[in-house]
Order: C-alpha cells, then sequence, then structure tokens
C-alpha cells in the first residue's frame, strides 16, 4: 500500500470530515435512483419515448454499472482509489449534465450509460477508502454504519427533492443535484483522502475485463428481461451466454498470476459468508420493496407519493440500525449481532403475514420497521467484514464484490420473488363466472391490469373484480413474506454457524479511540 501504512491507528478529525466527503456520492446516487422514477413519465413526454426507450433509460444505468463493477474495482488497486474515484465524479458531473440536457430519447440513454460507467468507479472506490481512513476496527465498523445509513438518507430525501424539483422546474433539473455536490467532491477529495493502491499490482488483464462484460452484461438483462415478462427465447438465451461467459472468465482468473478478480478472496471464510449473506438479504429487499409498493398503491388505495412517504419510517429505522449495529458489535461478536438481528427481521416479516385487506398500511408499515431496524447490521456489518478481511491491496477488488452483491440481489430479487408472486396471484385470482374475458384477461396479467379494467366498469361490477384480484395479490404478498421469514431464519444460522470466530471489533486494538 502507499500512504496508507503510515495513517495512525486512531482516526481523527480530519479522516470523519473525509467520510463525510466519501458520503457524498453514497447519497446523490440513491437520490438519483428515486427521481429518475419520478422524472419519467415527464421526460417521456418532452422526449416522446416509447415504452422501450423508457425502459432502456431505466435499465441502462444498472447495466452498465454491474458490467463494469469488477473491473473498476481492480482497476482502483492498481492505478489508486482516490485518482479513479476523482475520475468516476467528474464523469459523473458530466453524464449528469447531459442527462439534464438531453434532446432525444438516445441522447439520454446514452448518458446514463456514461452514469453507470462512472456510477462502477464510485462505490469500490469510497469502500476503499473508507478501510483505508479508519485502520481501527471500531472507527472501521461505525465509519462503514454512517457511510451505509447514507443511502438510506438518499432514498428518504430523493421522492422530496425529485418532487419539488419537478414542481418547480423542467424534468432535467432532477439530474442537475449530483452537480454540486459531484464539483464538491472534487475539491475535497484531493485534500482529505488518502492515495491508496497496490503498488505490487500486475497489469490490467484486457481479455479478463472483456470477458467480465460478456458474462454479466447479458446475464443481467437475461434475469431483468425474465422476470419483467416471463420466459422467451432472447433473455433466456442471453442468460444462457452470459452464465457460459462467466465460466470462463472464472477459469482465466485460476490460471492468470495477476487476475482480475482473485478468487482466494472469495474462498476466505468471513468474506465468502458476508457476501453470501449481502446476496440474499439484498435479493429479498429489492422484490420485497417492490411488492409492498404495489401493495400500498393498488391494495390499499395510495398515490405514488403517499406510498412512498409510508416506506419512509422503515428508511429511518434502517438507517438507525446501521448506526446501533457497530456499537453492538464492539462488545459482542458480530456474528451474533448480525444472527439475532436476523431473527428480528424474520419477525418483522413473520408479522406482515398476519394481515388482510382490510387491515390498511398499518400492518405492513410497522412490520417494515422492524425487518429494516433489525436486518440493517447484515449489511452493515457484513461489507465491513468484507472489507476489513481482505488484505489492504485488494480493498478495491473485495469492495467490488461487496457490491456486486448487493448489484445482482437486487436483480435476482426482482426476478424470482416477481416470479413467485406472479404466480401465486395468478393461482389464487377467483373471478365471478360472468366476468367478461377481456376484463378476466387483463385481471389475470397482474393487479394493475384488474385495476385498469374495472375503471371502465359500473361500480358493483367493479368491486366484483377488483375484490379477488386483491385478495389474492394480498396472498401473493403473504408468501413472499412468509418466504422472507424462512430466508432470514436460514441466514440468520449461516452467519451464527460460520462467522462466530470472529471476534468484537477493537478487541485486539488500541484503547485510544477518536
Amino acid at each position: 500500500m502507499t500512504a496508507v501504512d503510515d495513517a495512525p491507528t486512531t482516526a481523527g478529525r480530519r479522516e470523519w470530515i473525509g467520510l463525510a466527503a466519501l458520503a457524498l456520492p453514497t447519497f446523490i446516487v440513491a437520490i438519483d435512483l428515486f427521481v429518475l422514477l419520478l422524472a419519467l413519465p415527464n421526460l417521456a413526454t418532452d422526449l416522446h419515448a416509447s415504452n422501450n426507450e423508457q425502459l432502456w433509460v431505466t435499465d441502462i444505468y444498472g447495466f452498465v454499472l454491474a458490467g463494469f463493477l469488477v473491473t473498476m474495482g481492480t482497476l482502483g488497486d492498481r492505478i489508486g482509489h482516490r485518482k479513479l474515484l476523482m475520475m468516476g465524479s467528474a464523469a459523473f458531473l458530466v453524464g449528469s449534465v447531459l442527462c439534464a440536457y438531453s434532446t432525444s430519447a438516445e441522447m439520454l440513454i446514452a448518458a446514463r450509460a456514461l452514469l453507470g460507467v462512472a456510477g462502477a468507479t464510485l462505490m469500490p472506490s469510497s469502500m476503499a477508502l473508507i478501510s483505508a481512513l479508519f485502520r481501527d476496527p471500531k472507527q472501521m465498523a461505525t465509519a462503514f454504519g454512517v457511510w451505509s445509513a447514507t443511502f438510506s438518507l438518499g432514498a428518504i430525501f430523493g421522492p422530496v427533492i425529485g418532487g419539488f424539483m419537478l414542481d418547480h422546474f423542467w424534468w432535467g433539473s432532477v439530474f442537475l443535484l449530483g452537480v454540486p455536490i459531484m464539483v464538491l467532491l472534487l475539491v475535497l477529495g484531493p485534500k482529505l483522502l488518502p492515495e491508496s493502491q497496490n503498488p505490487r499490482a500486475g497489469k490490467l488483464d484486457p481479455t479478463s475485463v472483456v470477458l467480465s462484460l460478456v458474462a454479466l452484461l447479458p446475464a443481467v438483462y437475461g434475469i431483468k428481461e425474465l422476470a419483467r415478462y416471463g420466459w422467451a427465447p432472447v433473455p433466456l438465451l442471453s442468460l444462457v451466454v452470459g452464465l457460459g461467459f462467466g465460466v470462463v472468465f472464472f477459469r482465466r482468473q485460476k490460471r492468470l498470476s495477476d487476475p482480475l478478480v482473485d478468487l482466494r478472496l472469495l474462498r476466505d471464510r468471513t468474506i465468502g459468508t458476508s457476501l453470501t449473506g449481502l446476496l440474499f438479504n439484498s435479493m429479498l429487499g429489492g422484490g420485497f420493496m417492490l411488492t409492498m409498493l404495489l401493495y400500498f398503491q393498488l391494495v390499499v388505495g395510495m398515490s405514488t407519493a403517499q406510498a412512498g412517504l409510508a416506506m419512509v419510517p422503515g428508511m429511518v429505522a434502517g438507517a438507525l440500525g446501521f448506526q446501533v449495529g457497530p456499537k453492538l458489535a464492539a462488545r459482542f461478536r458480530p456474528a451474533y449481532v448480525i444472527a439475532i438481528g436476523l431473527v428480528g427481521a424474520a419477525a418483522g416479516m413473520f408479522l406482515m403475514t398476519q394481515f388482510d385487506t382490510s387491515a390498511g398500511a398499518t400492518p405492513l408499515i410497522v412490520g417494515f420497521v422492524i425487518t429494516s431496524f433489525c436486518g440493517a447490521p447484515m449489511p452493515g456489518l457484513g461489507t465491513n467484514l468484507v472489507l476489513a478481511s481482505a488484505p489492504p491491496e485488494q480493498a478495491g477488488s473485495a469492495g467490488s464484490l461487496a457490491q456486486m452483491g448487493n448489484e445482482f440481489g437486487n436483480t435476482l430479487g426482482f426476478a424470482i420473488y416477481g416470479t413467485i408472486a406472479a404466480a401465486v396471484y395468478r393461482g389464487t385470482l377467483d373471478l365471478p363466472g360472468d366476468t367478461s374475458p377481456g376484463v378476466a384477461a387483463a385481471a389475470e396479467d397482474s393487479l394493475a391490469g384488474a385495476t385498469a379494467a374495472a375503471s371502465d366498469l359500473s361500480p358493483s361490477a367493479a368491486e366484483a373484480v377488483l375484490g379477488p384480484a386483491q385478495e389474492a395479490f394480498a396472498s401473493a404478498f403473504h408468501v413472499i413474506a412468509a418466504i422472507g421469514t424462512i430466508v432470514f431464519l436460514g441466514m440468520s444460522a449461516l452467519v451464527a454457524t460460520r462467522l462466530r470466530h470472529v471476534p468484537p471489533f477493537g478487541q485486539q486494538a488500541a484503547p485510544a479511540e477518536a
């Protein structure tokens, strides 16, 4: 490592200010994810974007980010994480401006792709620099908790800020939110952040970079399309192609002296178990939150804004959980803190199986608060365990693997839980026998279809369709919550047994603290 080895064991004021600087891109990335959804109707009208183009506007960022994560994490180890973070921040700034002033759907899609490349540099570099700034285990855990909570805060404020901007300015204004933040990071970063890199790193293998892209991009595309439209030849072929190139990629890594991904990281007990936990946690989070938002809107009858506000208590609880986890892990073994938290998260999930359509939103909000607060130690402490267990010179690679677990988890969650929810919905839907074929087909497709079809019917006929459709969707929600209960309990057992060797954070550290 360069420069980092000379850093003091205990972080001081400069390091904590550096953490604040690193939190800036995390905050703006979270906001960007939510304001795009708010701006989509306006920009689609202004740019005359087709449905397919709208899908690419929303999806291209995630596709490209997932494809470049592994490469950017390893690149940071080689050229320096601060340097890569500054380059990525500058690219994100340019991409944001291009998005704001796009004059066509094609230009906006290209600008969003640039944001994806830039976004792939931000998270792994930030993680690596946090581990470089905070060498004391207790402080590192706290720093990762604060950094993780920043994303929750962005999710909370994103809809509020975005809604205000759209009420007073044109749709492109929401993309300019990141410009002053990235400018601030470009000014403060070189002054506050140490350079961190592996001086013994070999050359970047171009073949591995290409293989990683042709493995990840088709796989992510295939999973997303299968989740959206069901089984179809092209997405299925895309998934198979991606998996095939993935096998070739990993075989090549075994043969290289300087691999793009060091497979020894995955074989490490602490890293491997933590990454598994992060993957399953994000799988459940992505699929479950989407189902909950749909329930709030289509069953409870909330507007989009009201549904977003109903998620805020859970987001706040999650942010608080990120702060509590490191404090507990400084006194007790992280495995037990995470495991007990996951049992609490399972209890919150189970609570959400015990309601019917007449109960309103309260049981869901309460259950989501419990699940978010108790489940927060898994991603918060899990990310810390991955970075703390990796060699310092491979912090970028480890950070990219942690972020990859989150990205793939969300994608798989939408696909798997979305498919299960759709199957349960269709299997339990019981429409009256005199329902017209057109209305029945729309209702069997989805609850949204049933709601749209019912809007053209008389009040009594609409209720005859909506009642069974809402009950069927509630059944699907119960099944997802029940699966979540089982998944959290299984993760709890895995973590408690596989990570029990990890001592409380800072057990061997010097007594001095900031």
